[in-house]
């Protein structure tokens, strides 16, 4: 295995698992990349001449310093998930792959950000989205004024933001509670057994989940105390009987982001390919719901995060393929992210199904069934296909080893009807539509 990823964590990754060790390896390349990126604005802002390219190199300049005198706090912003969404975006418009505007000031906003959470004294413009100055990692400024530009003002670890046309809005101690003119991203926390989940609620930045449906408002105050409740109660199920994916969540997801559920559907989530560490999703019903969304969501990331460092699939030529869980054909890339996702999904159906008894049990041995039988057969297409690169094929043969050994586990016969029966009915419904 070539350098990018060491054999033990690809291995690890391709069962289906990995932990600790492959979400560490997985989310410091993502920093790498984040790193990247900013510096790649700066010098495609340069290259293309762009009237903002000094304030970019300026403002990276900030960063380089803040980041040299307080790392760890400076971090925090350059992990953020919208950092790598803005930096990408800007990136590619500054090189002419999008037909928008490059917003390279964003990155005086990233600094300001840096320079307040590593206590050193700054002084610079950071853009305005309408209204607001949005501030990554931390929440927006209202300033009920529209224009280009406000001015950001720290000095001893306490921020000020204005315009010259109204009053100027501080940046509350704790920036992330709401304070006169400040919308904080709110904390989400829960704590078990010593373990500590710590997320934001990013229902406030421009670029907090490209290509979704999102709720239009803020949260209020009780639907934020429902998130934080159901939180609670979906990690106390994961320490307790789902120790992998609590310890993958706690290594990977960073914030969450309400989305609006199609079609009247219960619930939704989703994860976007260059936001790595933000999670959509609508209201979580129910901790077990949330839990199993953080199942099946992480897979993905894991997986996105893992593409950014070897290829998998072959470029798309426009084959398509059935997936059991879509009415629609999918390409091969899209294929495998939905069997890396669903291996997550059986594995918590496989542990939950001795968490809990009676109707409960009976359900999770269906829904174990279920996704087992409907995943191994979606991999077993995707190894046919023949768009997988050598690499893909390698992790795939240990993906299915994974799913050959769970088919081989004893279910209730119910359950392993019911998963024959849906199968049966989801490909029949397919054939009838796409041939």
């Amino acid at each position: 295995m070539s350098d990018p990823v060491p054999e033990p964590v690809f291995e690890a990754l391709a069962r289906g698992g990995g932990g600790d060790g492959a979400t560490a390896h997985l989310r410091a390349a993502q920093f790498g990349k984040h790193l990247l990126l900013l510096r790649r604005v700066v010098d495609a802002a340069r290259a293309a001449r762009h009237p903002d390219a000094d304030r970019a190199r300026n403002a990276y300049e900030l960063l380089a310093r803040a980041q040299e005198q307080a790392p760890e706090q400076v971090a925090t912003v350059l992990r953020h998930p919208t950092v790598g969404v803005w930096a990408r975006r800007t990136a590619l418009a500054l090189a002419g792959h999008r037909p928008e505007r490059p917003r390279v000031t964003g990155l005086a906003a990233v600094a300001a950000v840096a320079a307040l959470r590593g206590r050193m004294d700054a002084r610079l413009e950071v853009p305005l989205d309408g209204p607001t100055a949005p501030l990554p990692s931390l929440g927006r400024a209202v300033l009920h004024t529209r224009g280009e530009r406000a001015l950001f003002e720290t000095t001893g670890g306490r921020a000020t933001l204005s315009t010259g046309h109204g009053p100027e809005v501080a940046v509350p101690e704790d920036p992330h509670e709401d304070a006169p003119g400040w919308h904080a991203l709110r904390r989400l926390a829960a704590e078990h057994r010593g373990r500590r989940l710590t997320l934001l609620l990013d229902d406030l930045d421009p670029d907090r989940m490209p290509g979704a449906d999102l709720v239009a408002h803020r949260i209020g105050a009780a639907e934020l105390a429902h998130w934080r409740s159901t939180l609670e109660g979906a990690w106390r199920l994961l320490v307790d009987d789902h120790w992998t994916v609590a310890a993958e969540t706690a290594g990977t997801v960073l914030t969450l982001t309400p989305i609006t559920s199609p079609g009247g559907r219960a619930h939704t989530s989703a994860t976007a390919r260059h936001a790595y560490g933000n999670l959509g999703l609508s209201t979580p019903p129910g901790a077990t719901l949330l839990a199993l969304t953080f199942a099946h969501e992480v897979q993905h990331a894991k997986l996105s995060a893992l593409l950014d460092l070897v290829d998998l699939t072959l470029p798309e030529d426009g084959s398509r393929y059935y997936a059991p869980w879509r009415p629609d054909p999918r390409p091969a890339s899209g294929l495998f992210q939905g069997v890396y996702a669903h291996l997550g999904v059986a594995g918590f159906w496989r542990r939950h199904r001795h968490a809990v008894t009676g109707r409960e049990s009976a359900r999770a041995h269906a829904d174990f069934a279920h996704w087992r039988r409907s995943t191994a057969d979606a991999a077993g297409a995707l190894a046919d296909s023949g768009r997988l690169t050598t690499e893909g094929k390698r992790f795939l043969a240990a993906t299915d080893r994974t799913l050959r050994a769970w088919l081989a586990e004893p279910v209730p016969a119910p359950a392993e009807e019911a998963a024959d029966a849906a199968a049966r009915t989801h490909w029949e419904r397919w054939h009838a539509r796409h041939g």
